[in-house]
């Protein structure tokens, strides 16, 4: 693989980024010197991305980017500058011991502003990493930030919070895995019957729980497995019902925070994604036969139907995160079940021989209508008016 981003980093925000850092710095009479970390970023950052969703897993970035570049490679490329601590715009709180106790590790808490809190992002830090960090932000919410940006008249108070991927600027995700990855026609198969639906362009431009994109009627349809060896996206109608629920999953790949695992798993909380909200949960260690520990099942007080493989699932004991792991593949007995026939159709090698895709039921309103999935998802760049007639 060529190791650049090609047209896409064009995209990315960047120079902006820069402008606004440079007339900070020169309001407040603070020198700026540019780190170049491109490279890094493709290599340990992107390149793994494309990776594992070429793989069928959901991995990210943002976690990655943390751990390997901004407290990373940054962090190397500084190290003999003789700073002491690198301070971030992260919401979160760091806790250092005291001078006489350096020995004692650093602990990460939760910032004060809890829907903006970042340590799920910080989770998969290392003690030396986080041993010297500085969050000045973590005890202020974000709103009171903005106040304070507007009082001190800074060039950036009135600029729009960052969202999605940063070096996709205004790209889509989906355009770039196109170009990465590129597509390979797959077929959609229900989960439950083994029908036959409809197509894909490629099962890594789906992750579980995704509903959007399938272009499929009588939905909403979900995601609810994927066969990465022969292009298969299975989908359900049922991804809710009580009997499909998860609340358990197994994670690999620990990292913890304090170097050490910790010393009671079962009265921990966890979080699965970035946000306000918490799953109260309980840790079984596996031991691997070397003797140490290197995967976990997990199982959550509440159902969460949004689990992915290559996601991290960051752990809490109060406000403390002790840290996080990788979200695996396996699932035990929670996977989504698939009936037979799919699988049977799934490794067909000549997926000519199934047919046109039925006609699907349209669930909501009339059970007795149908509409041909085929036709509808040629249709659908051709606007709405042509779905509704065939809806109705």
């Amino acid at each position: 693989m060529v190791p650049n981003f090609e047209n896409f980093w064009s995209e990315c925000p960047w120079e902006d980024d820069l402008k606004y850092a440079k007339d900070v710095c020169n309001q407040v009479d603070v020198p700026l010197e540019v780190v170049h970390l491109t490279d890094e970023y493709w290599n340990n950052v992107v390149s793994y991305l494309i990776e594992e969703y070429s793989s069928g897993r959901t991995p990210n970035p943002d976690v990655l980017c943390n751990t390997r570049i901004k407290f990373g490679a940054f962090l190397d490329a500084i190290g003999g500058m003789g700073f002491d601590y690198v301070a971030s715009g992260h919401y979160a709180n760091v806790i250092h011991p005291c001078s006489d106790r350096r020995d004692e590790p650093s602990v990460l808490e939760l910032s004060q502003d809890m829907v903006k809190d970042q340590t799920y992002f910080l989770s998969h830090l290392s003690q030396s990493q986080l041993k010297q960090l500085l969050f000045p932000l973590g005890c202020i919410p974000k709103d009171e930030v903005r106040k304070l940006a507007t009082k001190f008249d800074l060039p950036n108070k009135d600029r729009k919070d960052s969202q999605g991927i940063c070096f996709l600027g205004k790209i889509r995700f989906s355009e770039f895995v196109a170009r990465h990855i590129g597509e390979r026609e797959g077929v959609i198969l229900e989960a439950e019957t083994g029908d036959f639906l409809g197509k894909h362009r490629g099962f890594w431009f789906y992750t579980i729980g995704q509903r959007q994109g399938l272009r499929l009627p009588g939905g909403p349809w979900y995601v609810v497995e994927k066969d990465v060896k022969n292009n298969v996206v299975f989908v359900s109608r049922n991804y809710f019902s009580f009997d499909k629920r998860r609340r358990v999953f197994r994670v690999g790949s620990f990292k913890w925070l304090s170097g050490l695992p910790p010393g009671q798993t079962t009265q921990l909380q966890c979080k699965v994604r970035h946000g306000p909200g918490f799953y109260d949960c309980s840790l079984q260690m596996e031991v691997e036969a070397d003797g140490q520990c290197h995967s976990a099942v997990v199982r959550i007080s509440e159902d969460d139907q949004g689990l992915a493989a290559g996601q991290f699932a960051a752990f809490y004991e109060g406000r403390t995160c002790i840290g996080s792991g990788v979200i695996l593949e396996f699932w035990d007995d929670q996977s989504f079940p698939v009936c037979t026939k799919a699988l049977e159709i799934a490794r067909m090698e000549d997926k000519s021989k199934i047919g046109n895709p039925v006609k699907i039921k349209v669930k909501p309103d009339n059970p007795q209508e149908v509409c041909d999935s085929a036709e509808l998802a040629s249709k659908t760049s051709q606007g709405n008016k042509k779905l509704k007639s065939c809806w109705h």
